[in-house]
């Protein structure tokens, strides 16, 4: 009879807890929709204020467009219409995936657009991402370790160097020096004029000769505040007073700093991690257009340019769908570093 009553308990329990789950899961999911629609409806209005319209850039050079030309083309683009109006258009079009043709001269689908440039721009990022917490990890927990050591000086002076030298003028440096004077790597692209004549281990050698600078300067970029951010909350961890217990307790350091101070110092890491993925591509704007890379970067900076609207947008829509996507891994990775903030959330 007790044991029914406790089987019968346990399967409201489980039940109770699959309901407050699947209702967490709703409201995340509404309150992720209410960020989008705001961030899409701020991004559309902020685009429209800029000055010029993509109609005026196609006929301001035409001595033979005037007035009724632009006004014709206004309508075809649905210019005309007021803008809440044409925001409606444009959501109603998205939900159903369909982020409209491009207003430039090729007038192909946004989407073929950004499909074609997101394999370059996000395969660089992520390696950037591994190259960086691969290095910045062991820096900050040796010079948190070695406080005031050798190591830990060496690196503050690496941290300021930097946190000082923008990206922009570390690539001209690196073209002038690998580039130009020792020849040992190429200018710009992404690959060779004979690429295809290549054998395999020929075009992976190629490719990487042609990337190498830009996962360079990417991984450069973020490794002095990586570092910087895990040492800090390294030392934080390191005076709580578990840790002293667990070196009472008369384990190895090596056995207090892994297992029990980096698990708790990674949460701070892992918030920046979650904030950075949405700079995915804004940070590639720089870097691809003067190395000449065909990434997102260089797409959106020629939309920019162009004030192409739908494939602005489009761009926008992929920062605001990573950036929601981003908060969500750095929850989930919160659960994964620290047990106790899965075991609350359960």
């Amino acid at each position: 009879m007790e044991e029914a009553k406790s089987h019968t308990n346990a399967e409201k329990s489980g039940r109770n807890q699959a309901l407050a789950l699947a209702g967490r899961i709703s409201r995340k999911l509404l309150w992720m929709l209410i960020v989008f629609l705001g961030i899409t409806a701020v991004s559309f209005w902020v685009i429209h204020l800029a000055p010029g319209t993509p109609t005026d850039l196609q006929t301001t050079m035409n001595p033979f467009a005037g007035e009724e030309a632009r006004k014709r083309l206004n309508a075809l683009y649905g210019l005309d219409k007021p803008l809440v109006e044409q925001y409606v258009d444009w959501v109603s079009r998205m939900a159903q995936l369909d982020f409209g043709n491009s207003m430039s001269s090729d007038s192909r689908p946004v989407w073929d657009k950004i499909k074609e440039r997101l394999p370059l721009t996000l395969g660089m990022n992520i390696g950037s991402l591994i190259l960086t917490l691969l290095i910045a990890v062991p820096i900050g927990i040796i010079s948190a370790c070695r406080q005031g050591g050798l190591f830990d000086r060496i690196s503050t002076v690496f941290v300021f160097i930097g946190f000082a030298m923008p990206g922009f003028w570390l690539a001209l440096l690196l073209m002038m020096l690998f580039a130009v004077e020792l020849e040992w790597l190429p200018v710009s692209g992404i690959t060779s004029f004979d690429f295809d004549s290549y054998s395999i281990w020929g075009k992976f050698c190629d490719l990487a000769e042609h990337l190498a600078m830009p996962l360079f300067v990417y991984t450069f970029g973020s490794l002095a505040a990586m570092s910087r951010y895990m040492r800090s909350s390294m030392l934080e961890v390191l005076r709580q007073d578990y840790i002293a217990t667990a070196r009472a307790k008369g384990l190895s350091p090596r056995k207090v700093v892994l297992k029990h101070a980096l698990r708790n110092a990674l949460l701070p890491l892992i918030t920046l991690l979650g904030l950075s993925v949405p700079g995915l591509i804004g940070g590639s704007v720089i870097i691809e257009s003067i190395f000449a890379l065909p990434g997102l970067g260089q797409l959106f900076y020629t939309a920019v340019l162009a004030r192409d609207y739908p494939l602005i947008m489009g761009n926008l829509v992929l920062g605001a769908m990573l950036t929601l996507i981003g908060n969500m891994l750095a929850d989930l990775a919160y659960g994964l570093a620290d047990p106790r903030i899965r075991r609350g959330g359960s």
